[in-house]
């Protein structure tokens, strides 16, 4: 190269690949690859987000001070703890430049989210992958592996992509087990679809430290992906820094609003969990009969287990051919795996009944 050079850790990235949309040819595509809300947003938040129209020649607000209020009225949370990003992706690239960067260490779980490893290398920190027990977070290995360079370890849970959960407990003695300085990032995307009594999304664990973050987003239960809304909550010392260095205006009037009706809508959440526990289990249990692998999941997902990278492949491809998005997880170093989001009672029905003929087909190739 002969023009601008960049910093040596920008080359070492992998472009993050998002789940697909479209198949060629097909007259209609099933998109079960984001892990995106089964029921899409709320109506409420599709007639803000209309209404906003109006005021787009406005600047935002740029502290998302109703938003971080109707955040902390339906969470029990101080606002004045709350920031809010573009996502959870823009919280953390900010987390990483902020306690990591140069000479620091990120550690994370092997099959943790990607946007870990990303970040953490774009700020130019070694990012850390500590192997899992059974597609788990190892407490006992993430412990074992930090060093006085540590200076965050990112923990989401549930995990994406393996759907694997923590117990509160484990949280607890990982929280413990750290050095003071040490920040742990708990990453709860997924917290809503929870349904064991006991856990705790990270906020009594913030509340009772103060060396820890969680992270939450409006992507999934919400089904507010494509407005970007992601925020965090820690103590007063950790937003003051993240609001030294986010966007000026990195929320839109849009975004703002139909969060904000999101959170108001009637029974919106509880609707979403009964259908996504109910599918999850129907369609973990006909993958299952199938003959496919299916670990436990306490997303809106599963992760089906082929047990070799051809036979997932195969799957990939007959899904696709008929018109049905699924995704594949060789980017996880999982590539015997496909990721499936609990999408419709019609959608997981579809892909339970393509993959039962796929298996089935391969049963009588391998017995021919």
């Amino acid at each position: 190269m002969t023009g601008p050079q960049p910093n040596p850790q920008i080359l070492a990235i992998t472009p993050y690949v998002a789940g697909e949309s479209r198949v060629v040819g097909a007259n209609r595509v099933v998109k079960l690859s984001s892990n995106e809300g089964a029921f899409g947003p709320p109506p409420g938040a599709q007639a803000a987000f209309r209404q906003a129209a109006a005021e787009m020649h406005r600047y935002p607000d740029g502290d998302s001070r109703e938003l971080r209020r109707a955040i902390g009225k339906r969470f029990g949370l101080d606002p004045a703890r709350i920031v809010c990003g573009t996502g959870s992706d823009e919280l953390i690239q900010h987390i990483c430049h902020i306690w990591g960067g140069p000479g620091a260490d990120i550690l994370m779980s092997m099959h943790g989210f990607t946007m870990y490893q990303i970040s953490g290398t774009y700020s130019g920190a070694r990012v850390i992958k500590v192997p899992e027990r059974n597609l788990t977070a190892d407490v006992d290995a993430l412990l074992a592996a930090v060093t006085p360079a540590t200076k965050i370890l990112f923990i989401a849970n549930p995990n994406n992509p393996t759907g694997s959960l923590l117990a509160p407990a484990e949280l607890a003695r990982l929280r413990a087990g750290l050095p003071a300085h040490v920040l742990l990032v708990v990453d709860a995307a997924y917290a809503e679809y929870v349904t064991e009594p006991d856990y705790d999304a990270g906020a009594g664990l913030v509340a009772r430290t103060d060396n820890t973050l969680m992270l939450r987003t409006f992507s999934k239960i919400f089904g507010m992906g494509g407005m970007r809304v992601g925020w965090a909550y820690g103590t007063r010392e950790m937003i003051d820094l993240i609001n030294r260095v986010r966007g000026v205006f990195n929320l839109t009037i849009a975004s703002q609003a139909a969060a904000v009706a999101a959170l108001a809508e009637p029974g919106w959440v509880e609707k979403g969990v009964a259908h996504n526990t109910e599918w999850r289990a129907r369609l973990a249990a006909a993958l299952e009969k199938a003959g496919i692998k299916v670990w436990p999941s306490h997303g809106n997902f599963l992760l089906a287990d082929f047990a070799t990278p051809e036979r997932a492949r195969g799957a990939d491809a007959f899904l696709r051919g008929r018109g049905i998005i699924v995704r594949p997880m060789g980017g996880y170093d999982l590539p015997a795996c496909l990721r499936i989001t609990v999408g419709t009672a019609e959608e997981c029905t579809l892909v339970a009944d393509a993959l039962e003929t796929f298996m089935a087909a391969e049963a009588a190739r391998a017995d021919g």
